[in-house]
């Protein structure tokens, strides 16, 4: 062998890359053999002139992680206290106009319509919100929601007959919840990296304090002034609050490596398109955010029913309401802070079989106050897990410049689940007694674990990703070393996404 030959192959070896696996991605520290930081490329040979094209694909857009960002979380987090935690208070007034026979001709079965349609009129609006969102911008779409927020909820107070709270809460105050929440989340997001799921699950733990609010404010005031005037004050608040926090919100000022990335021919991005679904990672996430919905919003409007049927009072049942979305309120930001921990798709897969299990144990098996007591917070805990962590993993599955469009075709594909789960739910009660609800309560656990089924194969793609990265990088520097590279490439390249190993692999993923 030559001495250039030797030469050459010494320079090849200290380049090969000492891998360090992160949830972002991989880090690549070239060490000599000695153990010291090695020469790049670039300084063993140094260019003659510098570069004239650069790869935008390789600028990292690294976020602030925080700074506006925290008035941001604020911002978001009461709007989900004025929207989705408002949404919950429906319960309160459900029980209402049933006690009080309001709407004589109505039936359970409509009365469950109007909550499942409010919930998912705000997911069906979603390609209308960012269509807006891209036309006139977040702000003004926010306060156009704001507007249909309050026109619904002040609205509902005038209602005389059943179908007027159809057009009043159902689809009014849905459509202007879906304007809201679905930009100021897209929104949230891109200010922060490490801290993203904290920030998210702060965010969204306005939904659980929100709802303990109005639930306890509503009840408060429908016994001393009546539905009416709980409507109305309820409108009033949510226009107050949730147009000053439309001001507040603003997007994160493009960097210089999301601006030349934007400029580049190919790197518009739709808002909405059906042929993301048939990415084996997008659809494994709609599946997981599919079942899991039919069981969140079922095991949320069922409670005061279940109450109900152990001889409880209404104002128990009220309680037991409350307790869930105080759960919600203290467990999301929990579940973000571990999940920048262990990994935001680890963490979403524990806390989604957590709930599966506790829907088919605890709460079967809850034929008291106390029991059910218990049930409810722990539930609450861990129930709301897809929309606390739905963000933070489509950022680590598709990239955080993709997240915002895909969160809102992902919302749009709920529709259905949103809209029907209640009344499943409603329609598999049977018989009398404390058993009545068990096939309801079955089918709400199973849904959970079928979701984190979804969500664990998620995990196998996201870790088989990661290590086939790891292998381009390591190419890259192994050009020189054709055997080695051959062999390095056929390590995962050859093998599925799907395999026991990477299903039972003890990682932060």
């Amino acid at each position: 062998m030559t001495e250039h030959s030797r030469a050459s192959t010494k320079i090849a070896l200290t380049r090969v890359p000492f891998h360090r696996h992160d949830s972002g991605g991989v880090l690549l520290v070239t060490r000599d053999e000695y153990g010291t930081p090695a020469l790049s490329s670039t300084e063993l040979n140094p260019p003659q002139k510098p570069e004239v094209h650069t790869n935008v694909a390789t600028l990292e857009d690294v976020p602030p992680d925080g700074g506006y960002g925290w008035v941001c979380v604020f911002s978001v987090f009461m709007i989900n206290a004025c929207t989705w935690g408002v949404n919950t208070s429906w319960s309160i007034f459900l029980d209402r106009y049933n006690t009080g026979n309001i709407f004589p001709d109505a039936t359970k079965f409509e009365y469950a319509m109007i909550g499942g349609l409010s919930v998912s009129q705000a997911l069906l609006i979603s390609p209308v919100s960012a269509a807006c969102r891209r036309e006139i911008g977040s702000r003004a779409t926010m306060l156009i929601g704001t507007a249909l927020v309050f026109a619904g909820l002040f609205s509902s107070s005038a209602a005389t007959e059943i179908w007027h709270l159809f057009m009043s809460f159902a689809f009014c105050f849905g459509w202007g919840m879906g304007m809201i929440y679905i930009p100021a989340m897209s929104l949230l997001p891109p200010w922060f990296s490490t801290h993203r799921s904290l920030a998210v699950g702060l965010a969204t733990s306005g939904a659980g304090l929100g709802g303990l609010a109005s639930s306890l404010l509503a009840g408060r005031i429908i016994a001393l002034s009546g539905t009416a005037w709980a409507w109305r004050i309820l409108s009033f608040i949510s226009l107050g609050v949730n147009g000053i926090c439309s001001l507040l919100l603003r997007e994160r000022p493009p960097s210089v490596a999301s601006a030349s990335a934007a400029n580049t021919p190919g790197s518009r991005r739709h808002a909405f398109s059906f042929h993301s679904f048939f990415r084996i990672q997008i659809f494994l996430i709609l599946a997981w955010g599919f079942l899991t919905e039919f069981g969140y919003v079922a095991l949320t409007f069922s409670l005061p029913s279940y109450a109900t049927s152990l001889n409880l009072t209404p104002t128990q049942g009220s309680i037991v309401q409350a307790l869930l979305s105080l759960g919600l309120g203290i467990g999301r930001p929990v579940v973000g802070y571990y999940s920048d921990r262990v990994g935001r798709i680890n963490m979403a897969l524990c806390m989604t079989l957590a709930c599966g299990v506790l829907c088919l144990t605890l709460w079967i098996f809850a034929r008291s106050y106390v029991g059910l007591l218990v049930f409810a917070g722990t539930a609450g805990v861990v129930s709301g897990t897809f929309w606390s962590t739905i963000n933070p993993v489509l950022a680590e599955v598709v990239g955080i410049a993709e997240a915002g469009s895909m969160f809102g075709a992902i919302c749009f594909a709920l529709v259905v689940p949103a809209t029907f789960s209640e009344a499943i739910a409603l329609q598999l009660v049977r018989g009398e007694g404390v058993n009545q609800f068990l096939p309801s309560q079955i089918f709400v656990g199973f849904m959970f674990l079928a979701g984190a089924s979804f969500l664990w194969c998620l995990r196998s793609w996201k870790i088989c990703e990661i290590e086939r990265k790891a292998e381009d990088e390591q190419m890259s520097v192994l050009t020189d070393m054709e055997v080695a590279g051959t062999v390095a490439m056929r390590g995962v390249r050859s093998s599925f996404w799907l395999s026991p190993r990477r299903l039972f692999m003890p990682r932060r993923v």
